[in-house]
């Protein structure tokens, strides 16, 4: 049985009818032309733009700066300067406006002023609410009568109705 599975083995080589190999070789060709007409045509360009460039690299073609707003061209030490004179203001005296006597106070002084001072409070006698100077209809015609400014919590309200 060995002799008859050396006898069914195909012989060694290759198809030679499923590839055109003129076709094959004529992509090939075609591809390499493509590829240096590619970079002809991209040499080409580097050198038109390195022309028209000035000798120190810049363009020849001055288009001037862009319109408003602009970026900023530093803006860590535009910060850091901002930074600066606001720290300046708020750590010196000045005038605000001299003319109706006001002045800037350094911001620790400020702080120790209202500490010793307080923070001004509302009197007592106002009512808590925003709408302390609106009228209010006494009656409607659609139910009964409306609850005066300051709701049902108000002073002098009844919570029976």
């Amino acid at each position: 049985m060995a002799a008859n599975n050396q006898d069914r083995r195909p012989a060694a080589g290759h198809e030679e009818r499923d590839v055109n190999v003129w076709a094959v070789g004529k992509f090939g060709i075609a591809l390499a032309v493509l590829c240096i007409a590619a970079l002809v045509l991209l040499f080409g360009l580097f050198r038109y733009f390195q022309s028209r460039e000035s000798p120190a690299g810049e363009a020849t073609v001055a288009l001037g700066p862009p319109p408003e707003p602009r970026l900023q061209e530093t803006p860590a030490r535009d910060l850091k300067q901002m930074r600066g004179e606001e720290d300046q203001i708020l750590g010196s005296y000045g005038w605000v406006d001299r003319q109706k006597g006001i002045v800037r106070l350094p911001i620790g002084r400020a702080i120790d002023l209202l500490a010793q001072r307080g923070l001004p409070a509302r009197r007592q006698n106002e009512p808590e609410s925003a709408a302390s100077g609106v009228t209010v209809p006494t009656e409607s015609g659609l139910g009964p009568k409306m609850l005066p400014p300051g709701g049902p919590l108000a002073p002098g309200q009844s919570r029976d109705r």
